[in-house]
């Protein structure tokens, strides 16, 4: 799958997160997400560095300090309009999988380079056709994007740093 990026879907201005099929078909998915989940993957698709690591980047730091490597996060399943994934991870050579939600896997991809995969269940489920999706979306494609830029730029790294002590500090 090609990570095409976070947007707004319009009237309701929920982000969602755009795949496509890197071959066949070109099955487009669309994910909604919540609000600093497609704020984590639109600053790892912009290189944003943050003052301090987010959650996703410190992910990947706890990762990279361990020496396990994102082999792949995929798409898995959708049950009752709900998506999920996994990470599979490689460390000390034995292979880990690790459930996540989508919006995760899909930032911690982001961050590391890593390929993204979608089942074909959830692609025959949720995909739509890729002509069809990008036909229906070029219209608005510069109203989305400065929206999501607004949208971007009134949420501040400093929001998702907890200043406070931890539980039982």
């Amino acid at each position: 799958m090609e990570l095409l990026g976070v947007r707004l879907e319009l009237p309701a201005n929920t982000p969602i997160v755009l795949l496509r099929e890197a071959t066949g078909a070109r099955r487009v998915l669309p994910i909604y997400i919540g609000g600093p989940e497609a704020a984590a993957i639109a600053y790892a698709l912009e290189k944003v560095v943050t003052p301090r690591p987010l959650t996703h980047d410190l992910l990947k730091i706890l990762l990279d300090e361990l020496g396990a490597v994102v082999e792949k996060v995929t798409v898995t399943e959708m049950r009752e309009h709900t998506y999920f994934a996994e990470i599979e991870l490689s460390l000390a050579g034995r292979r880990h999988t690790v459930s996540s939600r989508p919006s995760d896997a899909i930032a911690l991809a982001a961050r590391t380079g890593t390929a993204i995969f979608a089942s074909e269940e959830v692609l025959a489920v949720a995909g739509r056709p890729g002509d069809e999706a990008e036909s229906a979306e070029e219209p608005e494609q510069d109203e989305l994007v400065d929206e999501f830029r607004q949208f971007i730029e009134q949420i501040n790294p400093e929001d998702f740093l907890n200043e406070g002590p931890a539980p039982g500090d």
